[in-house]
């Protein structure tokens, strides 16, 4: 099929960057552990109405912030095997769980909140299967509603581009579960979350995953390094869904859907996961099987660009986009792996297609696989939440330099 990301002329792709008019941001970066890991989420794990981070190995505790014990992993050769952590309450018991995949384990698994008196303890969070796919090289995992029943799918995105492509319907199934009932051990069945595996189609995988409504037709399409899977609405955790062969590219976990220029169309942002660039593909229209994009350039500074993230930073009710330098995502094998690590966040001008590149930090912090952002401290701004091999950070968001 016809590769239809059409670049346009070097003109249009220098025109994409601006220089921000107003003040930029203030930001106060706060270490919280040296810790290769590259998995990170934010939520009220002990229920005391502040937010807390987890991250890997660890959750921490608002304020504060000190390591507090969550699961144990080990590293393979340089590589954490902790690269998505998802807040999420499974079990429904209205604490908050977190679900968590690796690069190289099959298994996904979630760890049970131990509950304010275990928390209070240092606990460990008990760890159970959810599934094991029998998928390994996973480049990252999402969550996120497909069928729009308010309940999320686990998906996972693999470099191998001949895998199939599979999302998981979060459900329960009957297994034997041990019990201590008056002092006495026992078996006893029950339903147990679990992960359903469906079948998305056979060919299109590749580095690279993003979710969104990419032909506006109300659901969340599918986007992964070699094209992209339409959404076939309600049923889609029962059917396969149609591919189409629009790229071939070694993009970002996740790509982002987002309608740039204001004209009533989801164009797609993209990051070069192992190299410089980002970019945005406008949606130039059509219908499925015809829609063209355009490639534009936003910035070629930085390289390994590996997760992109959308939050309003500015207060202004528009999201930036943000995203930042991967630390040492191939032990130091990727184009740029040797460039100072940084975080940015480019203010995007809808009217025009323009983006406003704009510094958080610089030598400290990078990014692992997943950006998170919310009101940390309650001081009215969004902050960044970061996790990789140069430790995990919250950079906390002090508004306008006046």
């Amino acid at each position: 099929m016809t590769h239809r990301i059409i670049t346009g002329c070097l003109l249009s792709l220098f025109a994409t960057i601006a220089t921000a008019a107003e003040p930029s941001l203030a930001w106060k970066v706060v270490p919280l552990a040296i810790d290769a890991n590259e998995g990170i989420d934010i939520a009220d794990f002990n229920g005391d109405g502040k937010l807390d981070v987890a991250a890997g190995r660890f959750w921490y505790q608002n304020p504060g912030f000190r390591p507090r014990p969550l699961r144990h992993f080990d590293d393979v050769n340089g590589y954490v095997q902790s690269n998505g952590d998802f807040a999420y309450d499974v079990d429904l018991d209205g604490l908050m769980d977190v679900i968590a995949g690796g690069f190289f384990a099959t298994e996904v698994n979630w760890y049970k909140n131990p509950g304010k008196e275990g928390l209070r303890l240092g606990h460990q969070w008990k760890q159970q299967l959810l599934l094991d796919t029998e998928v390994s090289q996973n480049e990252g995992q999402l969550l996120e509603d497909l069928n729009g029943d308010g309940k999320p799918e686990w998906i996972v995105n693999t470099w191998a581009k001949d895998a199939p492509i599979y999302v998981y319907e979060l459900t329960t199934t009957k297994k034997l579960v041990e019990v201590t009932k008056e002092g006495k051990s026992q078996q006893v069945e029950q339903q147990v979350p679990s992960l359903r595996k469906n079948l998305v189609g056979l060919r299109g995988n590749g580095h690279g995953m993003g979710v969104g409504d990419i032909n506006g037709d109300g659901y969340s399409d599918l986007l992964l390094g070699h094209g992209w899977y339409q959404n076939p609405g309600k049923d889609c955790l029962t059917t396969t869904w149609k591919y189409h062969n629009d790229w071939q590219i070694h993009g970002s976990v996740p790509m982002l859907v987002y309608d740039v220029n204001n004209d009533g169309k989801n164009d797609v942002l993209v990051g070069e996961a192992h190299a410089h660039g980002l970019y945005w593909w406008e949606n130039q229209g059509g219908q499925n099987d015809t829609i063209q994009f355009k490639k534009h350039l936003i910035d070629d500074k930085t390289s390994q660009l590996h997760a992109l993230h959308l939050a309003d930073l500015t207060g202004d009710g528009l999201p930036e986009l943000i995203t930042g330098k991967r630390y040492f995502a191939h032990n130091g094998g990727d184009k740029g792996a040797k460039e100072p690590i940084e975080i940015v966040y480019f203010e995007i001008d809808r009217k025009t297609g323009q983006f406003s590149r704009n510094l958080v930090h610089q030598g400290r912090t990078g990014i692992g696989l997943q950006i998170r952002t919310a009101d940390i401290d309650g001081n009215g701004h969004i902050d960044i939440a970061v996790a990789g091999k140069s430790g995990t950070h919250i950079l906390f968001n002090l508004g306008r330099n006046q």
